[in-house]
């Protein structure tokens, strides 16, 4: 294996940039893509093109001249000049071969690792505690997490925090509903300032039902809203009472959380919250005034962020209202200084609904404006769209409700768990553990293979079906795949089969030469993936794998084939695809079963 393993596309750019070069062209103009005429060629090169202004020259001209020194490249199977300047160009069927067998060879399968890497952190939870995870939660989670795994995937180091929501009113809404419910409860004596019960006085469904009863009393009732608001002040000021219970919502709930997301097989390295850095406001709030960047304006201390190039008018950032308050701009300013402190991160990432678009505009200036990041710093926001049910509005129970996240996953499970049932290829509880593997793939695949900008509707039909793009008809290739190696491994025996010294040979059909370089594309479509935070494109990327895989295993008699030199390298073309498969579906969070 070479010690630099580029990928397939650099490799025929390097050498229509030495063509270009041989034929008295600059070699900028080699740029080389996939071909979108299919029927005609397999890559493409319009350089020819770009270079007639500078060189005066007809580009088929350029074109032609350039084709004569690709004529002898062993990369290259045919190179042609067409009207009215492109290069067509087709990779030599060895070529393809070879690649792959250094693919194969290569413990990373070709995805090179960054060789400057980064820090880069990803807030992409936002739960409140005390509250259930729901499936407006569902986004964030799974879009957040595949972009750490690609990150991580790729050498960075990557930082997941989930940033709870566990400060504010809602904190003293459940503490003064719990004080009507339960007065005698020590922490309400303002006597007793410490030796409080270890166990909290709620459990996790009770504490889920407290705070939406006094959420929806403190609209009706204004001396229960002034209550909590007072709560409020009183826990942010230290009360110990107040302090404690606190302590007792955040570990019950955060207890909750991390069972609900290890559902969805997603974790952080962070279980940071608003709470975590109001120590850090004073401080901050000081120096911005010391520094004259933040002034009063009817009341409230504000920074001015507009620019003259705005297209509309960005309102100035609100640090402190008028009473004195912290808004969830200030938390997230001061938690931008505490990330900065603690990890000095090259890259901020915010996965955060697309309708926090100008809250997010207004927290980057304001860091940026007023010193809190460096110029070395990126702060980038990714906002994405809506999850709809198939009226096209946002997803609800069918009471009108906004659905719980466990509801949502119960329900597609069983959706999954009575198809592989139909099947009759699992049973008992191996049809139940492989009902939550699909499941989990058709609901994260089914979010990720949409652009995360996008709203999109969510289909249980269409997302659990195993035809289409999808993620059970992922896994389903994958178990295809492991079906045929063991067929093979049984027929020849398990000393003959599967050691992975089997030599992949130049492709027989066109249909194993699509196959093969859609292989050899992965290391390419996991970088461009990560670079444009986009793992839409990685799951594109496995869809065409699994449908070109489909199409070759069809076309072709692999367990029958009686040329074992052939047959061995459709079986180690076979493994190949198989963990870059599995590779690829573990980047985005999700894995396959044995069987299905």
């Amino acid at each position: 294996m070479t010690a630099y393993m580029n990928k397939l596309m650099e490799r025929i750019t390097e050498a229509a940039a030495a063509a270009f070069e041989a034929a008295g062209y600059d070699p900028c103009y080699a740029k080389v893509s996939i071909s979108n005429r299919p029927d005609l060629c397999e890559y493409q090169c319009n350089g020819a093109m770009a270079a007639k202004k500078k060189y005066g020259k007809a580009p088929i001209q350029i074109a032609q001249d350039v084709v004569a020194n690709l004529a002898d490249n062993p990369l290259l199977e045919k190179a042609e000049a067409v009207m009215p300047g492109f290069i067509n160009l087709t990779l030599a069927p060895a070529a393809a071969a070879a690649y792959l067998n250094e693919m194969a060879a290569d413990e990373n399968l070709s995805v090179e690792k960054a060789a400057q890497p980064k820090t880069i952190m990803i807030d992409y939870g936002g739960p409140n505690v005390a509250k259930p995870l729901h499936v407006g939660h569902l986004r964030s989670a799974i879009i957040g997490e595949s972009i750490k795994r690609m990150g991580r995937r790729l050498g960075h180091r990557v930082i997941g925090d989930v940033h709870l929501g566990d400060w504010g009113l809602q904190m003293g809404l459940i503490i003064a509903e719990l004080q009507d419910r339960q007065p005698d409860l020590p922490y309400f004596d303002e006597k007793i300032t410490d030796g409080y019960p270890a166990e909290a006085p709620f459990t996790i469904s009770e504490l889920e039902e407290i705070y939406p009863s006094a959420s929806a009393r403190s609209k009706e009732d204004a001396d229960f809203r002034e209550k909590a608001l007072q709560a409020t002040a009183q826990l942010q000021a230290g009360r110990p009472g107040y302090r404690a219970l606190w302590k007792h919502i955040l570990d019950i709930s955060v207890a909750d959380l991390k069972k609900n997301y290890r559902r969805l097989n997603v974790d952080f390295d962070l279980w940071k919250g608003e709470s975590d850095v109001q120590p850090i406001i004073p401080g901050m709030v000081e120096s911005m005034k010391a520094r004259g960047y933040a002034h009063e304006d009817q009341g409230a201390l504000i920074v001015d962020i507009s620019e003259d190039t705005d297209q509309k008018e960005v309102p100035p950032c609100i640090i402190l209202k008028s009473d004195g308050a912290a808004l969830y701009t200030t938390t997230d300013l001061a938690t931008i200084v505490e990330r900065m402190e603690l990890f000095h991160p090259d890259e901020i990432l915010y996965v955060v609904d697309k309708r926090q678009d100008m809250h997010f505009v207004q927290v980057f200036r304001c860091a940026r404006k007023t010193g809190l990041v460096g110029e070395d710093t990126e702060l980038n926001f990714l906002g994405f769209g809506t999850m709809n049910g198939k009226d096209g509005k946002p997803f609800k129970t069918r009471e009108g409700g906004v659905m719980r996240l466990e509801t949502l996953i119960s329900d597609i499970n069983q959706e999954m768990y009575r198809k592989i049932i139909e099947n009759r290829s699992v049973r008992g509880e191996d049809a139940e553990q492989t009902a939550e593997m699909v499941g989990l793939s058709a609901i994260k695949y089914g979010d990720l293979s949409n652009q995360a900008s996008k709203d999109y509707v969510f289909d249980l039909e269409r997302f659990t079906s195993f035809e289409g793009n999808t993620g059970p008809y992922i896994l389903y290739t994958i178990v295809r795949i492991k079906s045929i190696l063991n067929r093979y491994a049984e027929n020849k025996g398990s000393s003959a089969a599967g050691t992975g010294h089997e030599a992949v040979l130049p492709p027989v059909s066109a249909a194993e030469k699509k196959l093969m370089l859609q292989t050899a594309r992965y290391n390419e479509a996991l970088e461009g993936a990560f670079a444009e935070h986009a793992p839409h494109r990685l799951c594109a990327y496995i869809y065409e794998l699994s449908n070109d895989f489909n199409t070759f295993y069809h076309e072709t008699k692999i367990l029958t084939e009686e040329d074992p030199k052939r047959q061995a390298s459709w079986i180690a073309l076979l493994m190949l695809v198989l963990r870059v498969l599995e590779d690829a579906i573990d980047v985005l969070g999700f894995e396959a079963p044995e069987r299905m």
